[in-house]
């Protein structure tokens, strides 16, 4: 799996991405593709897992830059209501209302109240920031959702492990038709058994690689 998820996440480099995480995408990405892959039909792999893997790929990045990503009327107006709020702030001597920030910019105050809600949902917090009632402990000690990074790095271990149940021949096979990009006939005529025994090997891998990475999961949550 490894040549086609470097070639396609190559395509990525140098987008503020490191490329050993864009190719651990990749491969979570051919790893979708393999479940939905007809294995009867006797067509190269990478024709059908390319989409799914580029499309891993570029909602990474949709994850991972969201947060930065601002119109640029709602960034001129932000502007205006930040200026407008301290000039407001210092003669009211109190943090100025929705209505009045809009009176002050000349703006309807829907569209100052949506800017503001944006502004405050889209902004990237950094990690080290205090954070708790009395500013003690950083925004990392709070977070207690997944990583997604992590859970790649994860899959990746797990088939890994899980690619050591199988017999040399079948890691053989599933190299030549994942990796190789080999059609069934050519993997046949090159191991020296009938297409219909590739096909076979090629399921009875998958469905042991399947429930082997399932059961270590269950037992790690166990």
């Amino acid at each position: 799996m490894l040549p086609l998820a470097r070639a396609l996440a190559g395509r990525y480099a140098g987008r503020g991405e490191p490329l050993d995480d864009l190719v651990q995408v990749a491969c979570i990405g051919i790893m979708k593709a393999i479940e939905g892959f007809d294995l009867d039909r006797d067509v190269r792999f990478s024709s059908y897992a390319t989409p799914t893997v580029l499309g891993e790929i570029k909602r990474h990045f949709r994850d991972r830059t969201w947060a930065m990503r601002v119109p640029r009327g709602m960034q001129e107006l932000q502007l205006k209501i930040a200026k407008a709020r301290d000039k407001l702030t210092s003669q009211l001597g109190r943090s100025p209302t929705v209505q009045e920030l809009a009176e002050a910019v000349d703006a309807p105050f829907e569209e100052v109240l949506q800017t503001l809600q944006s502004v405050g949902a889209r902004r990237t917090r950094s990690l080290d920031e205090p954070t708790g009632e009395d500013r003690d402990m950083s925004l990392a000690d709070a977070l207690g959702e997944d990583d997604p990074e992590m859970k790649r790095t994860e899959m990746r271990v797990l088939l890994d492990d899980a690619m050591q149940v199988l017999s040399p021949r079948d890691r053989e096979v599933l190299r030549l038709r994942f990796e190789e990009d080999l059609t069934q006939t050519e993997i046949s005529s090159r191991i020296g058994v009938s297409q219909m025994q590739i096909s076979r090997i090629i399921r009875q891998s998958l469905v042991r690689l399947r429930m082997d990475i399932e059961r270590e999961r269950a037992s790690k949550v166990a």
